[in-house]
Protein backbone atom coordinates (compact mmCIF):
# COMPACT_ATOMS: atom_id res chain seq x y z
CA UNK A 1 0.00 0.00 0.00
CA UNK A 2 1.30 3.41 -0.97
CA UNK A 3 0.84 6.54 1.13
CA UNK A 4 0.41 9.03 -1.70
CA UNK A 5 -3.23 9.90 -2.43
CA UNK A 6 -4.57 7.56 0.27
CA UNK A 7 -6.71 8.74 3.18
CA UNK A 8 -5.60 8.21 6.79
CA UNK A 9 -7.84 8.68 9.83
CA UNK A 10 -5.65 9.49 12.85
CA UNK A 11 -7.20 9.52 16.30
CA UNK A 12 -5.37 11.89 18.66
CA UNK A 13 -3.66 13.50 15.69
CA UNK A 14 -3.57 17.05 17.03
CA UNK A 15 -0.57 16.51 19.31
CA UNK A 16 2.20 14.17 20.40
CA UNK A 17 2.84 10.92 18.53
CA UNK A 18 -0.37 11.35 16.57
CA UNK A 19 0.72 14.76 15.30
CA UNK A 20 4.16 13.44 14.33
CA UNK A 21 2.40 10.74 12.33
CA UNK A 22 0.12 13.31 10.70
CA UNK A 23 3.11 15.37 9.58
CA UNK A 24 4.99 12.39 8.21
CA UNK A 25 2.09 10.89 6.24
CA UNK A 26 1.11 14.33 4.92
CA UNK A 27 4.70 14.95 3.78
CA UNK A 28 4.52 11.70 1.81
CA UNK A 29 1.36 12.66 -0.04
CA UNK A 30 -1.39 11.27 2.19
CA UNK A 31 -4.80 12.78 2.84
CA UNK A 32 -5.24 13.24 6.58
CA UNK A 33 -8.37 13.26 8.75
CA UNK A 34 -7.52 14.28 12.32
CA UNK A 35 -9.85 13.21 15.14
CA UNK A 36 -9.11 14.88 18.46
CA UNK A 37 -10.69 16.64 21.40
CA UNK A 38 -8.46 19.68 21.05
CA UNK A 39 -10.18 21.84 18.47
CA UNK A 40 -7.63 24.64 18.74
CA UNK A 41 -4.67 22.34 18.11
CA UNK A 42 -6.52 20.49 15.40
CA UNK A 43 -7.44 23.64 13.54
CA UNK A 44 -3.90 24.98 13.93
CA UNK A 45 -2.52 21.80 12.39
CA UNK A 46 -4.88 22.11 9.44
CA UNK A 47 -3.91 25.77 8.98
CA UNK A 48 -0.25 24.81 9.06
CA UNK A 49 -0.41 21.84 6.68
CA UNK A 50 -3.07 23.24 4.38
CA UNK A 51 -4.49 21.10 1.61
CA UNK A 52 -5.19 17.41 2.12
CA UNK A 53 -5.89 17.76 5.86
CA UNK A 54 -9.13 18.07 7.77
CA UNK A 55 -9.94 18.23 11.48
CA UNK A 56 -12.97 16.68 13.16
CA UNK A 57 -13.58 17.38 16.84
CA UNK A 58 -14.37 14.01 18.40
CA UNK A 59 -14.50 12.51 21.88
CA UNK A 60 -13.66 8.85 21.44
CA UNK A 61 -14.62 8.11 25.05
CA UNK A 62 -18.17 9.18 24.17
CA UNK A 63 -20.32 10.27 27.17
CA UNK A 64 -17.89 12.34 29.28
CA UNK A 65 -17.26 15.92 28.24
CA UNK A 66 -13.74 17.10 27.53
CA UNK A 67 -13.31 18.89 30.84
CA UNK A 68 -14.67 16.07 33.00
CA UNK A 69 -12.60 13.48 31.14
CA UNK A 70 -9.39 15.45 31.64
CA UNK A 71 -10.16 16.05 35.31
CA UNK A 72 -11.02 12.39 35.88
CA UNK A 73 -7.86 11.20 34.17
CA UNK A 74 -5.69 13.41 36.40
CA UNK A 75 -7.37 12.14 39.56
CA UNK A 76 -7.68 8.45 38.63
CA UNK A 77 -6.29 6.02 41.19
CA UNK A 78 -4.65 3.19 39.31
CA UNK A 79 -4.85 0.19 41.62
CA UNK A 80 -8.03 -1.81 42.06
CA UNK A 81 -8.17 -1.05 45.77
CA UNK A 82 -7.37 2.28 47.37
CA UNK A 83 -5.32 3.03 50.48
CA UNK A 84 -8.37 2.32 52.64
CA UNK A 85 -8.72 -1.20 51.18
CA UNK A 86 -11.83 -0.17 49.28
CA UNK A 87 -12.41 -1.04 45.60
CA UNK A 88 -12.00 1.94 43.33
CA UNK A 89 -15.14 3.15 41.50
CA UNK A 90 -15.93 1.13 38.40
CA UNK A 91 -16.38 4.42 36.53
CA UNK A 92 -12.64 5.04 36.85
CA UNK A 93 -11.87 1.79 35.05
CA UNK A 94 -14.58 2.41 32.48
CA UNK A 95 -13.14 5.81 31.55
CA UNK A 96 -9.74 4.32 30.70
CA UNK A 97 -11.32 1.39 28.85
CA UNK A 98 -13.69 3.70 26.95
CA UNK A 99 -10.84 5.86 25.70
CA UNK A 100 -8.22 3.19 24.97
CA UNK A 101 -10.41 0.31 23.83
CA UNK A 102 -14.04 1.17 23.20
CA UNK A 103 -13.06 4.29 21.29
CA UNK A 104 -10.62 2.28 19.16
CA UNK A 105 -13.22 -0.36 18.30
CA UNK A 106 -15.85 2.27 17.57
CA UNK A 107 -13.61 4.19 15.17
CA UNK A 108 -12.58 0.98 13.40
CA UNK A 109 -16.14 -0.26 12.92
CA UNK A 110 -17.23 3.09 11.49
CA UNK A 111 -14.31 3.24 9.04
CA UNK A 112 -14.54 -0.36 7.83
CA UNK A 113 -17.62 0.00 5.57
CA UNK A 114 -15.74 2.66 3.63
CA UNK A 115 -12.46 0.73 3.54
CA UNK A 116 -14.04 -2.48 2.26
CA UNK A 117 -15.48 -0.70 -0.76
CA UNK A 118 -12.33 1.10 -1.91
CA UNK A 119 -10.64 -0.01 -5.12
CA UNK A 120 -7.97 -2.65 -4.35
CA UNK A 121 -4.38 -1.78 -5.21
CA UNK A 122 -2.01 -3.97 -7.18
CA UNK A 123 -0.31 -6.38 -6.98
CA UNK A 124 -1.90 -7.87 -3.85
CA UNK A 125 -5.41 -6.46 -3.98
CA UNK A 126 -4.91 -4.45 -0.80
CA UNK A 127 -7.59 -2.04 0.36
CA UNK A 128 -5.99 -0.50 3.43
CA UNK A 129 -4.38 -1.00 6.81
CA UNK A 130 -5.56 -0.39 10.37
CA UNK A 131 -2.76 0.73 12.69
CA UNK A 132 -3.55 0.75 16.40
CA UNK A 133 -1.52 2.01 19.34
CA UNK A 134 -0.83 -0.50 22.11
CA UNK A 135 1.86 0.09 24.74
CA UNK A 136 4.78 -1.55 26.50
CA UNK A 137 2.30 -1.77 29.40
CA UNK A 138 0.63 -4.58 27.44
CA UNK A 139 3.78 -6.62 28.14
CA UNK A 140 5.25 -5.28 31.39
CA UNK A 141 2.82 -2.92 33.08
CA UNK A 142 3.70 -0.99 36.21
CA UNK A 143 1.93 -1.07 39.59
CA UNK A 144 -1.27 0.97 39.37
CA UNK A 145 -1.70 0.36 35.63
CA UNK A 146 -4.35 -2.37 35.77
CA UNK A 147 -6.96 -0.59 33.64
CA UNK A 148 -4.38 0.91 31.28
CA UNK A 149 -2.52 -2.38 30.82
CA UNK A 150 -5.83 -4.20 30.28
CA UNK A 151 -6.90 -1.76 27.57
CA UNK A 152 -3.55 -1.78 25.78
CA UNK A 153 -3.26 -5.55 26.16
CA UNK A 154 -6.66 -5.84 24.51
CA UNK A 155 -5.41 -3.83 21.53
CA UNK A 156 -2.44 -6.18 21.25
CA UNK A 157 -4.69 -9.25 21.51
CA UNK A 158 -7.18 -8.17 18.88
CA UNK A 159 -4.54 -7.35 16.26
CA UNK A 160 -4.28 -10.88 14.89
CA UNK A 161 -8.04 -11.43 15.14
CA UNK A 162 -8.69 -8.28 13.10
CA UNK A 163 -6.10 -9.34 10.53
CA UNK A 164 -7.85 -12.69 10.14
CA UNK A 165 -11.34 -11.19 10.04
CA UNK A 166 -10.38 -8.59 7.44
CA UNK A 167 -8.14 -10.72 5.23
CA UNK A 168 -11.04 -11.45 2.87
CA UNK A 169 -11.28 -7.73 2.15
CA UNK A 170 -7.55 -7.16 1.62
CA UNK A 171 -7.26 -5.06 4.80
CA UNK A 172 -4.31 -5.49 7.16
CA UNK A 173 -4.20 -4.86 10.91
CA UNK A 174 -1.06 -3.90 12.84
CA UNK A 175 -0.45 -2.42 16.27
CA UNK A 176 2.55 -0.57 17.67
CA UNK A 177 3.57 -0.80 21.32
CA UNK A 178 5.74 2.21 22.19
CA UNK A 179 7.56 2.50 25.49
CA UNK A 180 8.68 5.84 26.96
CA UNK A 181 8.20 8.46 24.24
CA UNK A 182 8.36 12.23 24.49
CA UNK A 183 4.79 13.51 24.60
CA UNK A 184 2.56 15.95 26.43
CA UNK A 185 1.87 13.31 29.08
CA UNK A 186 5.53 12.46 29.75
CA UNK A 187 6.47 16.15 29.73
CA UNK A 188 4.30 16.53 32.85
CA UNK A 189 6.31 13.90 34.75
CA UNK A 190 8.54 14.99 37.59
CA UNK A 191 12.29 15.02 37.04
CA UNK A 192 12.63 12.15 39.53
CA UNK A 193 10.26 9.93 37.53
CA UNK A 194 11.96 10.83 34.26
CA UNK A 195 15.37 9.93 35.68
CA UNK A 196 14.04 6.60 36.93
CA UNK A 197 12.66 5.79 33.49
CA UNK A 198 15.87 6.81 31.75
CA UNK A 199 17.75 4.39 34.02
CA UNK A 200 16.12 1.37 32.33
CA UNK A 201 16.93 2.36 28.73
CA UNK A 202 19.15 0.01 26.72
CA UNK A 203 19.89 1.63 23.34
CA UNK A 204 19.38 4.31 22.33
CA UNK A 205 19.60 5.79 25.81
CA UNK A 206 16.87 8.37 25.31
CA UNK A 207 13.09 8.56 25.12
CA UNK A 208 11.52 7.84 21.77
CA UNK A 209 10.64 10.82 19.60
CA UNK A 210 7.59 11.53 17.51
CA UNK A 211 9.57 11.02 14.31
CA UNK A 212 10.60 7.53 15.45
CA UNK A 213 6.95 6.60 15.87
CA UNK A 214 5.87 8.22 12.62
CA UNK A 215 8.49 6.30 10.63
CA UNK A 216 7.20 3.04 12.08
CA UNK A 217 3.65 3.96 11.07
CA UNK A 218 4.85 4.71 7.55
CA UNK A 219 6.67 1.38 7.39
CA UNK A 220 3.50 -0.42 8.51
CA UNK A 221 1.62 1.29 5.69
CA UNK A 222 4.18 0.54 2.99
CA UNK A 223 5.20 -3.04 3.89
CA UNK A 224 2.37 -5.43 2.90
CA UNK A 225 3.87 -8.33 4.88
CA UNK A 226 3.34 -6.55 8.19
CA UNK A 227 0.01 -7.94 9.29
CA UNK A 228 -1.52 -9.35 12.47
CA UNK A 229 1.44 -8.31 14.61
CA UNK A 230 2.02 -5.99 17.56
CA UNK A 231 5.44 -4.36 17.15
CA UNK A 232 7.38 -3.24 20.21
CA UNK A 233 8.98 0.16 19.64
CA UNK A 234 11.10 0.59 22.73
CA UNK A 235 14.86 0.35 22.07
CA UNK A 236 14.93 -2.98 23.99
CA UNK A 237 13.63 -1.26 27.14
CA UNK A 238 11.89 -3.61 29.60
CA UNK A 239 10.15 -2.02 32.54
CA UNK A 240 10.95 -3.51 35.97
CA UNK A 241 8.18 -4.23 38.45
CA UNK A 242 9.12 -1.05 40.31
CA UNK A 243 11.11 2.01 39.30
Amino acid sequence: MQIKDRTFVISGGASGLGLATVRDLHAHGGYIAILDLNAENGNNVVSELGDCTAFFEADVSSPPSVSSAVSALVELPGKLIDRHNEPIPLENLELVLNINLRGVLDLIRLCLPHMTTTTPTEPDGERGVIIMVSSSAAYDGQPGQVAYAASKGAVRSMTLVLARDLAQYGIRAVSIAPSYFESGMTAAMSQKVRKSLEGVFEFPRRPGKGDDFARMVRHCVENPMLNGECIRLDGATRMPSRL
